[in-house]
């Protein structure tokens, strides 16, 4: 198993009697202060369970959204990036209560670091007066995400306020105060969903073949590395989105409307480097062209066979990749055929166009016998919203298995190994 090659130290094997556990979570859930799927905070309650049944009391803490503006650094401190929805659902579920300190806000920087008055939370938990403490945003604090002095500094004040720190929060990759430069000032350990998280990487890293990977997304840029590290890997490789596009753009000269110069120049050296696998890329064959981005209007979308499209062709903005292209008997051979499946993917704009997305996941699901491996985010969300039956079937069924962070997968994909996670590394690497 990956976690004893790697050294990962591992949640069952600390002393959490009479200890304050640190917990860093991803319940990055909120919307507008609206939960919308609660299956990231669900799949952290097999953690909290084993650390209060071992004598631990429980401190909580996770990212909501991006309060912070990247030009400005001002960080936005707002009902919609708050945990409250988080607390509420927690208490409503587990029938405990959690208790958020509350800090002092310097204008648009946000707080400046933990204060002594969470000290009374802390003895109210201690003493059993309440179950647990959630700390506020952990992007509302200017040390979670600044400069190394002020990151080690917002570390050392969230270690003060426990004996030991777990990190469940496979999702959030990105080395910050919470999930990397913490584990230098506690001893720290990876709770249960991290730990099956990567033991579930493993089966990427050892496929079953064949292997079929489908990925989309808005931008090349964020995915040209994993990608490319995929069509390595995977016996076939399937774009959507709008890195389809570019794709499309830079393969076959099309000019489609919302894709940048940027990307189609992205796109023609990842072109490049799949020509030295001419059997791995499967092109969906058929796109669905929109004349507008206001919604799938009668008169205004239409259908194209990309090979009946000549160079150079001018296209308005292509939204979906069309159902047809999953009747292909090309298309349904290779998933058919699939022992594995990764799916890091919404083919269509949302909400509107969506049966790229639903022939997709009915095609894959038609197949019982492949491990269907999906990513986290939007992926998650919108086979949910489209496809509500087969979500909640997947979450049982030893077929499927759901990443919390879609991000985080295609990272480790790119760096070849868990350890190529700031946060799993950090765990690996404490003195």
């Amino acid at each position: 198993m990956n976690m004893k090659i790697i050294n990962l130290p591992l949640l069952q094997d600390a002393d959490l009697r009479g200890k304050t556990v640190l917990v860093r979570v991803d319940h990055n859930v909120v919307k507008k202060g609206i939960i919308y799927d609660p299956y990231r905070i669900d799949v952290t309650i097999g953690t909290l369970y084993h650390i209060n049944a071992k004598g631990g009391k429980i401190i909580l803490m996770t990212h909501v959204g991006r309060p912070r503006d990247k030009k400005t650094g001002e960080i936005d401190i707002s009902d919609n990036s708050s945990v409250q929805p988080i607390v509420d659902y927690l208490e409503s579920k587990l029938h405990i209560k959690f208790k958020i300190p509350e800090f002092h806000e310097y204008a648009n920087k946000g707080y400046l670091g933990i204060e002594t008055s969470v000290n009374h939370l802390i003895r109210d938990l201690k003493d059993g007066k309440i179950d647990g403490v959630y700390l506020p945003n952990t992007r509302w604090f200017t040390g979670e995400e600044g400069n190394e002095e002020e990151t080690d500094r917002f570390a050392d004040q969230l270690a003060g306020l426990a004996d030991i720190f777990v990190n469940d929060a496979f999702g959030s990759w990105q080395a910050h105060a919470s999930t990397v430069a913490i584990s230098k000032y506690l001893p720290s350990y990876a709770g249960f969903l991290m730990q099956r998280e990567i033991t579930n990487l493993d089966r990427i890293y050892s496929p079953q073949r064949p292997f079929v990977a489908v990925v989309a997304g808005s931008k090349f840029d964020t995915k040209i590395a994993s990608l490319n590290t995929l069509l390595v890997k995977a016996d076939f490789l399937i774009l959507g989105g709008v890195m389809y596009n570019a794709y499309l753009s830079a393969k076959y000269g099309f000019k489609i409307k919302g894709v940048s110069e940027s990307d189609v120049d992205l796109a023609k050296k990842f072109v490049a480097f799949a020509a030295q696998y001419p059997d791995k890329m499967i092109e969906l064959p058929y796109i669905v062209e929109s004349d507008t981005l206001d919604g799938k209007i009668e008169g205004k979308y239409r259908t194209h066979k990309i090979k009946d499209l000549a160079p150079g062709t001018e296209l308005n903005y292509v939204l979906d990749v069309a159902k047809e292209s999953f009747a292909e008997e090309s298309v349904r051979e290779v998933f058919h055929n699939a022992k594995m499946v990764f799916v890091n993917a919404v083919m269509g704009l949302t909400p509107h166009f969506n049966e790229g997305t639903i022939a997709l996941d009915e095609t894959i699901d038609e197949n019982s016998e492949a491990v269907k491996l999906y990513g986290g985010g939007d992926t998650m969300q919108e086979l949910k919203r489209l496809l509500p039956g087969l979500y909640i079937m997947a979450i049982d069924n030893p077929k499927y298995y759901i990443f919390t962070g879609g991000g985080a997968v295609l990272k480790a994909i790119q760096e070849g190994s868990s350890l190529g996670l700031e946060p799993v590394k950090a765990l690996c690497d404490q003195k």
